[in-house]
């Protein structure tokens, strides 16, 4: 009933920035945070940033401190993710992630970002 679409990943050089967008719609409850999560080749899925719906708070991963910014859009049920000064070890699908106050957690298809030369 909730689907999660992300947008704005591709392809950037080294040293590069991309603005990730992750647009929530359906019959959405109470949203508690939405974050992004991003998943590598043969690797576990990670935590990248997340945000609580109401309220300041923010959470980075550390390799990502200083780099990335979540930010939100409340009325339009809208999270953001500006990546500055990507890395190669940036590369992976970058997940959305949305979480209601109850059990259900929704996430998104997935945007592939990748940082090459």
């Amino acid at each position: 009933q909730v689907q999660l679409v992300e947008s704005g990943g591709g392809l950037v050089q080294p040293g590069g920035s991309l603005r990730l967008s992750c647009a929530a719609s359906g019959s959405i409850f109470s949203i508690k945070t939405m974050g992004w999560y991003r998943q590598a080749p043969g690797t576990e899925r990670e935590i990248v940033a997340t945000i609580r719906w109401n309220g300041a708070y923010t959470y980075y991963a550390d390799s990502v401190k200083g780099r990335f910014t979540i930010s939100r859009d409340n009325a339009k049920n809208t999270v953001f993710l500006q990546m500055n000064s990507l890395k190669p070890e940036d590369t992976a699908v970058y997940y959305c992630k949305l979480v209601e106050y109850g059990v259900h957690d929704y996430w998104g298809q997935g945007t592939q970002v990748t940082v090459s030369s």
